[in-house]
């Protein structure tokens, strides 16, 4: 189907950067790349772990803090509830969401496809906000932390005291000049911090377990602690159980993992439908992320609770929220500290990579299909200046202060998580896997417990998060609004039948007359009342190339689609019968597509519509149908600007 190129905006180097890189918006589940490898720059799955990995592995900086403040002398038992519910829940969770959502869809996908029609849309809309509550605070925190950690270094402290925000505004702007250049500088500049970071961060806990070797009363005085609250292993294990919610961001990247995928390399012989290769390699980088993460969680929280004081975990204390790197000072002198320190805020600075990757490739796959953004939203570089101006917004907002986003950073990651243990369990209920979706049912309920006391003790966080949702959902309802006359059809399916009877009527000279028919009984009376009214009305001849054409919706929620067109006959009446998103949307398209086939312009009749204009609007944006012969034409008109060439459009009655 081809029409006549519109005039768009003069050309411009900016304009050409600024838009290059076009990449198709997938069309349902599947890419319809023709080249995967090339449209997303792949690489090897471990290198894309560290991409991953920089938002997971620099939890690091901060996690074992958060679990000394909030479990005390039980946090290594603590952390290891965290482990094994890491090892033995996410990690099959997210596993399942890799085999089931390989093109970056994330779980969303998953729940997108247990519902239907607009309740689909909406759930996945929602969600979205949600994703771009931990996406966003991802990128805004990870850099207010770095920029905190750089002010505590002695070096550092007193040219950059006070100028946290500035700092922290910076860094952002520091990031998305590097997505503005591209993902593969990305994904080398993740791999290089990454293993920075954990081999510095190997070297300090190493040091730790050494000394608590070396002195092994140092773990009987931490054991004597923890007894002495907990004589009960039921008790410990308890209390353990029941602080996991405020160390539940231990497993912030799973979700990120998945929406990455398609950046991961597969095999050479992966298609769309069966990106096998793919699938297995993010597999491996899921696991290998969780393990290695699990094992420095675990040593870490030992070593930090039993080496350092509790007073100094408090607020104001030499290693809130950096107790390996107080480690790193105090054990291993000034030099070696300020290079973890660098190391620790490289990670911290790179972990909203991480967040932007996942935007940058979950963004363009719901939004333009659901024609809630922008046609524009489908490009990199456009996006990531609206990422980094929000994030520039939102830090300001929040002063950068860490603590004042932690709420909001706790709950879109869980969300997320809750949203996905919830998808799993339900496909595998669907499929009869009743063993599975037992197990899946209590992990979810495990995420739900941990989200419901997040919200409790952060209820901001929640109020944070209904605000991307209420925004996204303005800005798309805002977007279909705009977006509701274009020519949003992919193609044309025309079937044998139809396609004999289009070229009967192509042979003759005179054009083909179209007569559009919401179909009824669909006999030979309703045919035949509905010819004379059209006949009276636009002074038809007997004579004219006449032929019903009638459209039934698939789907209204759906923006973009394919057109398939059938043949019957009633009688005398020749009839074609298409399907597609929306009424107006599939009769334009229908008839520029005749039109290519033809050498002269279709015409087709229709009837005015006997509601009110509100209402018909409502009927078009909610079902696809509402007043369609001018809704057609419009269409027709953006489609087609050179107007010997567009088809003709009748109304009567």
């Amino acid at each position: 189907m081809t029409t006549a190129p519109s005039r768009g905006p003069e050309p411009s180097a900016l304009r050409d950067w600024l838009f290059a890189g076009d990449r198709p918006e997938p069309e349902g589940f599947y890419e319809r790349e023709a080249d995967v490898a090339q449209q997303h720059h792949t690489q090897a799955w471990w290198k894309v772990m560290c991409l991953t990995g920089v938002d997971y592995f620099s939890t690091l900086g901060y996690q074992p803090g958060i679990a000394a403040l909030a479990a005390g002398a039980l946090s290594p038992i603590a952390t290891l509830v965290l482990v094994l519910i890491t090892l033995f829940g996410a990690l099959p969770m997210y596993r399942r969401v890799a085999a089931e959502s390989p093109h970056g869809d994330g779980s969303l996908s998953m729940l997108e496809r247990l519902l239907a029609y607009w309740p689909s849309k909406l759930l996945v809309l929602a969600l979205i906000g949600f994703v771009a509550t931990g996406f966003v605070i991802t990128i805004t925190l990870s850099a207010a932390d770095a920029s905190a950690h750089m002010i505590e270094n002695p070096f550092l402290h007193d040219a950059l005291s006070g100028g946290q925000i500035w700092c922290t505004l910076g860094l952002i702007a520091l990031l998305g000049a590097v997505f503005l250049k591209g993902f593969n500088e990305a994904i080398g500049i993740a791999v290089v911090i990454v293993v920075a970071y954990l081999g510095l961060s190997a070297v300090v806990i190493s040091d730790g377990l050494l000394e608590i070797v070396r002195h092994p009363s140092l773990l009987g005085d931490w054991w004597g602690n923890v007894t002495l609250d907990h004589s009960a292993p039921f008790g410990v294990i308890g209390a353990s159980l029941l602080v996991f919610p405020a160390l539940a961001l231990g497993l912030s990247g799973f979700e990120t993992g998945v929406v990455v995928m398609p950046l991961v390399e597969g095999d050479a012989d992966d298609t769309p439908a069966q990106p096998l290769g793919r699938i297995r390699n993010a597999k491996k980088l899921l696991t290998a992320a969780a393990a290695i993460m699990s094992v420095l969680l675990l040593s870490s929280s030992l070593v930090t609770t039993v080496l350092i004081p509790h007073a100094a975990f408090e607020d104001g204390g030499p290693a809130n929220g950096r107790a390996l790197a107080f480690l790193a000072h105090q054990r291993l002198g000034e030099a070696f500290g300020t290079a973890y320190d660098a190391s620790t805020i490289g990670i911290l600075w790179f972990a909203g990579a991480s967040a932007m990757a996942g935007l940058l490739n979950i963004v363009p796959r719901y939004l333009p299909r659901y024609g809630m953004a922008p046609d524009w939203a489908r490009l990199t570089r456009p996006l990531v200046l609206v990422f980094a101006a929000i994030a520039a917004v939102v830090t300001l907002a929040f002063r950068a202060d860490v603590d004042e986003q932690a709420g909001a950073y706790a709950t879109g990651v869980l969300a997320l998580m809750t949203s996905a243990a919830v998808a799993v369990t339900l496909t595998e209920w669907r499929r009869g896997h009743r063993v599975l979706g037992a197990f899946f049912g209590a992990v979810s309920a495990v995420f739900v417990y941990t989200i419901g006391v997040t919200i409790v003790d952060r209820p901001e966080g929640l109020l944070i998060a209904l605000v991307f949702v209420v925004m996204i959902l303005v800005i798309s309802v805002m977007s279909r609004i705009l977006r509701a006359t274009e020519l949003r059809i992919n193609d044309v399916r025309i079937d044998e039948a139809a396609r004999a009877l289009l070229d009967a009527s192509i042979a003759d000279p005179r054009p083909i007359r179209f007569i559009a028919n919401k179909l009824q009984a669909g006999d030979h009376d309703e045919y035949d009342t509905k010819m004379t009214d059209v006949q009276l009305d636009n002074h038809l001849g007997d004579e004219e190339d006449r032929i019903f054409l009638e459209v039934e919706v698939t789907d209204a929620s759906d923006f973009t689609g394919t057109v398939t067109v059938t043949s019957v006959q009633v009688g005398r009446h020749r009839i074609l019968r298409a399907s597609g998103p929306s009424v107006p949307n599939t009769i334009a398209a229908f008839l520029l597509k005749v039109r290519d086939l033809d050498t002269q312009v279709p015409h087709v009749y229709f009837e005015w519509s006997e509601r009110s204009p509100g209402t018909n609007a409502l009927r078009f944006l909610l079902a696809g149908e509402g007043d369609v012969p001018p809704l057609t034409h419009e269409i027709l008109r953006r489609a087609e600007p050179v107007e010997a060439r567009r088809p003709q459009v009748h109304v009567g009655g």
